[in-house]
């Protein structure tokens, strides 16, 4: 029961970000937002979809159980969502699942971005990884954080490609790294 209670609760949290977002991309798009990476757009949805597609058929189908260790893997769980609600607080109306730019707009730099380029990346990874180890869905963790990976390396070079192109992103983030908080020289 705990199990489908989470699933749930997860399931309706992306549910409501994906409202945001396209409430996002309309008033973007009527900014003169141009939307790119529409080819990869449709994997990637997929393979979030079956993600939790995945840690029910893993978790039901053999029967998994909640970790021993839930208490730290649970706290771990609600500080990422603490984390996902501060990234995407601070992109405001520019956050979005898609890749959509305002050509000319002012690169947000605060929050979690003053320290890295792709915090919601990072959240979404980690979360990709304690989400199924939090009911021993160990095969989905491992499959899924693979796709994950491909997904970024195809997703996060045409993102930037499309900032540097249209947006003073290199001068905002040329000492900024990716993923970690450690300033480059």
């Amino acid at each position: 029961m705990v199990f489908y209670l989470f699933l749930v609760f997860i399931v309706l949290q992306r549910l409501a970000e994906l409202l945001i977002a396209k409430k996002n991309e309309q008033w973007m798009k009527s900014k003169g937002a141009i939307e790119f990476g529409q080819e990869h757009y449709p994997l990637m949805v997929l393979m979030h979809s079956a993600f939790f597609m995945g840690v029910l058929f893993e978790v039901t189908w053999l029967d998994k159980e909640i970790s021993p260790v839930w208490p730290a893997l649970l706290s771990l769980f609600c500080l990422t969502q603490l984390l996902r609600v501060w990234a995407l607080t601070s992109l405001g109306k520019y956050w979005n699942t898609k890749i959509i730019v305002l050509p000319n707009a002012e690169i947000v730099k605060k929050g979690p971005y003053k320290f890295i380029r792709h915090p919601n990346y990072l959240i979404v990874g980690i979360e990709i990884i304690l989400i199924p180890i939090l009911f021993e869905a160990y095969w989905t963790a491992i499959l899924f954080t693979a796709l994950n990976l491909w997904i970024l390396s195809i997703r996060i070079p045409l993102e930037e490609k499309a900032l540097l192109s249209a947006t003073n992103y290199d001068e905002k983030f040329e000492k900024v790294s990716r993923f970690s908080p450690i300033r480059l020289k």
